[in-house]
């Protein structure tokens, strides 16, 4: 049966079979064997950061709390996992009552992280834990890559407004988390209605080509648009000629037009040629909004340019070249037994290739300099040493399967805002680079 006959509503009730198959087969070996009860600790981290970016940003984490708390096993979730044989019926009687009932900690969402941050932190039974890897993964790999391309863009823009819109360009409902994570990373708005509604996210748009080729000419979609939307709407100049849109734009809207948006051609000689035109015609307050295929470079070239604001789309939500974070999600450390009492023991992947892993429950911190600018991010188990007990990265977001920790999205993207301000100045930079500070473990 294809889905769409189904009629699945854009929220998905359960987030349960967000997960592969291989994480139901070890529950169920593990019920069998006797580990499942074990206290266990994973940590999410990255053995590197992309290729030439100097830092990450964790993004996402609301969306995963929401995870773990739609993480329910429903009639027809258990009906679909026997009928396909996935695992045996004492697994699936597990299965039906599940609830996490262990506690999150992470890093707050917004702020920065590096190689090896242990960004999120889950302890509870192996059983609960283990269930969740896959859709905590999908979450912060997904959400973090978009966030930090938002970041590296903001920071070229150097204070100008940022508009999201990329939903043309990527899975319906990849698109709404894109525009959550770009609005963490330091964009302004979206164009997608669907981010509007579910995260607050302030929404624009005013027209495409289409709606100047639909009419007979382009003062009569220009005199529609400004008839409809007023004379403060941004009118798209560059269907036919430029210079010769711009001039019947302010002979529509007169000098009290919004602004103008080009998406084609030169950027940073027609933004320039426009402006010039804008105020001899005497628009002086029209803003220039460009779009085009923009990407933080290209933004970067603009920054000399008459340009208001800037929309980006295809290289926000793919990352801008690096779609993903290679985030992981790792057991570090699990009970001597089922006994609750039992001492926690660190274990590791002792692999070749590159891909070890470090044991034990680890903390996380970040030391400044006497100006109060970042020099390393500290990682260590055990005792936190006394002068970095104030400056800890990692906080409670779920307590005993109870979420603890929901906050506003905009007090998500002030903190980003305050986290890449703390960098060393060389953050910003957007040329191929080391991490901005090291990881240290101690």
């Amino acid at each position: 049966m294809n889905t769409a006959d189904l009629g699945l509503p854009v929220d998905v009730p359960s987030t349960a079979l967000f997960t592969d198959h291989y994480e139901l087969t070890m529950l169920q070996a593990a019920l069998k064997g006797g580990t499942a009860d074990r206290r266990s600790v994973f940590e999410v981290f990255t053995r590197r950061l992309p290729e030439g970016r100097r830092y990450g940003v964790v993004a996402g984490t609301g969306r995963v709390l929401d995870a773990v708390e739609n993480f329910r096993f429903d009639a027809d979730v258990i009906g679909f996992l026997r009928e396909r044989n996935v695992v045996d019926e004492p697994t699936l009687e597990w299965l039906a009552s599940y609830r996490f009932g262990g506690d999150v900690w992470g890093y707050p969402e917004g702020e920065v992280y590096f190689a090896g941050s242990p960004v999120l932190r889950v302890e509870g039974s192996f059983a609960e834990c283990v269930l969740l890897e896959t859709v905590i993964l999908s979450i912060l790999n997904h959400d973090s890559a978009i966030a930090a391309a938002a970041s590296r863009m903001a920071s070229a823009a150097g204070g100008r407004p940022l508009i999201e819109m990329g939903a043309r360009r990527t899975h319906e409902l990849a698109a709404v988390a894109a525009s959550r994570a770009a609005y963490v990373g330091g964009f302004t708005t979206t164009s997608d209605l669907a981010a509007g509604f579910r995260y607050g996210i302030p929404t624009v748009g005013t027209s495409a080509h289409a709606f100047t080729l639909v009419h007979d000419t382009e003062r009569d979609a220009f005199r529609a648009q400004v008839d409809s939307l007023g004379r403060g709407t941004t009118l798209l100049v560059d269907t036919y000629d430029v210079a010769e849109a711009v001039r019947l734009a302010v002979e529509v809207a007169g000098p009290e037009l919004g602004a103008v948006r080009i998406d084609s051609g030169d950027l940073l000689l027609v933004a320039h040629r426009v402006r010039q035109q804008l105020d001899e015609l005497g628009a002086t307050k029209a803003r220039i909004i460009v779009t085009s295929d923009l990407d933080e470079y290209a933004i970067a070239s603009l920054a000399a340019a008459p340009v208001d604001a800037y929309g980006v789309g295809t290289q926000l939500v793919t990352g801008s070249g690096h779609p993903t974070c290679s985030m992981v999600y790792k057991i570090v450390a699990r009970a001597e037994s089922a006994d609750p009492k039992a001492p926690l023991v660190p274990v590791a992947k002792k692999s070749s290739g590159g891909k070890t892993s470090i044991g034990g429950r680890k903390w996380a911190a970040r030391r400044l300099d006497a100006h109060g600018v970042a020099e390393a991010e500290v990682i260590g188990l055990g005792a936190v040493p006394a002068e970095l007990v104030d400056s800890q990265l990692l906080v409670r977001l779920v307590k005993g399967g109870q979420v603890v920790a929901r906050e506003p999205l905009d007090v998500v993207r002030e903190r980003h805002a305050r986290a890449r301000a703390n960098l060393p100045l060389s953050a910003t930079q957007l040329s191929r680079g080391e991490a901005v500070i090291p990881t240290e473990y101690v």
